[in-house]
């Protein structure tokens, strides 16, 4: 049956044009023609549209363009292992932002008095982190973290305050973009250095965001499977 290509755009809220967009990019097959030279979209096509729209935000569009290209060639198991790797990613971060907040919660002396005590070269926030160092240096170039400078040698130093700043940031660092991303990014930069109780509010809303991408990949995978089925690539 030929559907209409305005269908398929209000039924998933979309345009057009964005369905072209993604024939053009390879991630749904290459419709047949009419005699007149229109797109002949089928069931399989609306498939591929919907689960491109689920995946999106759950695991980007990059992670998801390729998986549906797997799709396309019937390597369900390549497309099933970029799809562990992403939910692989979102649970070790999950973990990190769960982490940070019993940090934060067993914090007992005031972060403004703790950087009187407590320094750390760049080396030494990398290592603690996971980050590269050009990582950490974009970060304060955008404004998102600062630092200081050792008194002897001239070399960055990053006082607790930064470090939990950088700890934050970190989770957050594989996400998807949206504008809560931004938000929380946003927050983390403008976090008051001495209110310990308002980087505890922040790392929540970081977790929370984090649950919200696990529930976001959830639907896509759904979608994933409906496709598998339609595709007869599982029982």
């Amino acid at each position: 049956m030929m559907i209409k290509p305005i269908d398929i755009a209000n039924q998933l809220d979309i345009s057009t044009s964005t369905l072209r967009n993604y024939e053009t990019k390879g991630l749904v097959p290459i419709p047949a023609r009419s005699s007149k030279g229109y797109r002949i979209y089928t069931d399989v096509h609306v498939a591929y549209f919907t689960c491109i729209k689920a995946m999106e935000p759950g695991f980007g569009m990059d992670a998801t363009s390729e998986i549906l290209r797997y799709m396309q060639s019937k390597e369900m198991d390549s497309a099933l292992r970029i799809v562990n790797e992403v939910q692989a990613n979102l649970h070790r971060d999950t973990l990190l932002a769960e982490s940070n907040i019993q940090i934060l919660e067993t914090e007992h002396l005031s972060i403004r008095d703790a950087q009187e005590m407590f320094w750390m070269t760049i080396g030494e926030v990398a290592e603690e982190t996971s980050l590269t160092r050009s990582t950490i240096r974009h970060w304060e170039k955008v404004g998102l973290i600062l630092s200081s400078r050792d008194p002897e040698n001239g070399y960055r130093r990053y006082s607790r305050s930064q470090l939990h700043k950088i700890m934050l940031l970190r989770t957050l660092r594989p996400a998807v973009y949206s504008l809560d991303l931004i938000g929380l990014k946003q927050a983390i930069a403008e976090m008051d250095p001495s209110d310990i109780e308002h980087a505890k509010r922040i790392a929540h809303q970081s977790l929370q965001f984090l649950y919200k991408i696990k529930r976001e990949q959830l639907s896509g995978v759904y979608n994933l499977y409906k496709l598998c089925r339609l595709l007869n690539l599982i029982d």
